[in-house]
């Protein structure tokens, strides 16, 4: 009796639902056993696209902010800049958890080509702004109806199997890296094109009167044409009726050391993914200071204690990361994961970012080729070390739960990140513009990097997990 009783059950937990897309993933991974290199190929290009209109703003936000006439004085307009930079965090902080929940009841797919349709709208409509009002409005819209970045999160994690998971979130993670790169060099060498190609653009032109359209209208055209691809996407949900235990979730039990039933408990009770949440929201929050600040750092006039750097020359320093970054997540990260696990790696890179902003305040005392060679080394590494501990941390919050909760977790995670992300640039710009005041004070006076790096620094997380 015993014995048919445990024939059955293996029956049962091998049985697949016909017409289900989730059945048939599943069936996939089963019958192939190598990398499902068309899917995360995919999954590399809806996240790129959710990616670039994020900090593409940044290289020019310093020039938009002064063309808004806005700011009473120029050290003012950092204030007025991270309020800009923070509103699309803030709307995706609102929104995320509940496009999680969306992703879990009705399919990823769904969420993933609305999220990509709002990219092409609004992403467009900023670069069309006017006024401050309208750069918050539409930053914020975006923030609010993009909800791309947590869905395929978990569908990364539900197209490979358990021995690729680590390729799939090192995936998500390059294309998210590489993004928000691409995204600053393309504001950085595209914006002001009538200035900066006055044969090619006439100042009366749509992009002579509307100076910081060009980067996002071709971020918006790229993101159309993501939107077929989504097409293409195969639903990961499970959608038959009933009894669903006959479904396979070999992803999530027994992949970690995390206990294997913690996904049939409340969310906020379960530790693991919780504990690894928080740790992911303050380095994030250390990750979007540090986006934005260097930014405006660089294009800072030197009697201000920036570089004086061009948003072309901003660019390039981004476009330099973008390589190094890409070679080190799909050839280096998968290697380093496996030996050390993604709870050492995140820890390893914490530790050496430290390190790493500590000597920027001797690099902006160098000038000319030896200050290039070093400020372009310097971001590499600091991207290559972000993105490292951003993959450890998906890997954590995505073996730590079943699919049924995947979409919802990662709808906490997104809402929570998002948050202290917006909290990053208001936070930020507000103390770079009171730095940049401070050059002959009696109290803290210093080169505004020299008292930035070191706030940052102490948010950084040290992983108790």
């Amino acid at each position: 009796m015993a014995e048919n009783e445990i024939g059955e059950s293996l029956l049962r937990k091998n049985k697949y639902y016909e017409g289900c897309p989730g059945c048939k993933i599943e069936h996939f991974k089963e019958t192939n056993t190598g990398v499902p290199f068309k899917y995360l190929l995919y999954v590399w290009i809806v996240v790129l696209c959710a990616a670039l209109p994020i900090s593409s703003l940044f290289p020019f936000l310093y020039f938009m902010i002064r063309d808004f006439h806005v700011a009473e004085r120029e050290e003012d307009i950092g204030y007025y800049a991270g309020y800009v930079g923070s509103a699309f965090m803030f709307g995706r902080a609102l929104t995320s958890v509940l496009w999680g929940m969306i992703a879990d009841r009705y399919g990823r797919k769904p969420v993933i080509i609305f999220g990509t349709v709002s990219v092409v709208i609004f992403n467009t409509l900023f670069g069309l702004s006017t006024t401050f009002w309208m750069a918050i409005s539409t930053r914020f819209l975006l923030g609010s109806l993009c909800g791309i970045l947590g869905p395929m999160r978990a569908y990364a994690s539900e197209v490979c199997r358990k021995e690729y998971q680590a390729l799939g979130m090192s995936i998500i993670s390059t294309s998210w890296g590489i993004g928000l790169v691409i995204g600053p060099a393309l504001g950085g060498f595209l914006a002001q094109p009538a200035e900066k190609f006055p044969n090619i653009f006439s100042p009366h032109s749509l992009f002579g009167r509307f100076p910081y359209l060009l980067p996002c209208l071709l971020i918006s055209i790229f993101s159309a044409g993501v939107f077929f691809v989504c097409c293409l996407l195969p639903e990961t949900i499970h959608n038959h009726k009933g009894n669903d235990e006959g479904c396979n979730d070999s992803d999530a039990h027994g992949a970690t050391a995390f206990e294997p039933h913690s996904s049939q408990k409340s969310l906020l009770k379960n530790w693991p993914l919780i504990s690894s949440i928080i740790a992911y929201c303050v380095f994030q929050l250390h990750d979007m200071a540090y986006a934005e600040i260097f930014s405006l750092w660089a294009v800072s006039p030197r009697k201000n204690g920036g570089l004086s750097f061009s948003t072309a020359d901003v660019g390039e320093v981004l476009a330099f990361s973008g390589f190094g970054l890409l070679l080190f997540q799909l050839f280096i990260y998968p290697v380093v994961e496996r030996k050390f696990g993604p709870v050492m790696v995140s820890r390893i890179g914490a530790v050496l970012t430290i390190l790493l902003l500590s000597s920027y305040p001797f690099i902006s005392l160098l000038r000319g080729l030896t200050l290039m060679l070093l400020i372009n080394c310097a971001s590499i590494l600091k991207n290559v070390l972000s993105v490292a501990i951003t993959t450890g941390l998906f890997l954590l919050q995505n073996r730590s739960v079943t699919q049924k909760q995947r979409g919802a977790a990662n709808g906490i995670s997104m809402s929570a990140m998002s948050l202290f992300k917006a909290i990053g640039p208001a936070a930020g710009g507000s103390l770079f513009s009171w730095a940049q005041k401070r050059q002959n004070a009696c109290f803290l006076p210093a080169n505004p990097i020299l008292q930035l790096w070191p706030t940052i620094n102490c948010i950084t997380p040290c992983f108790p997990m």
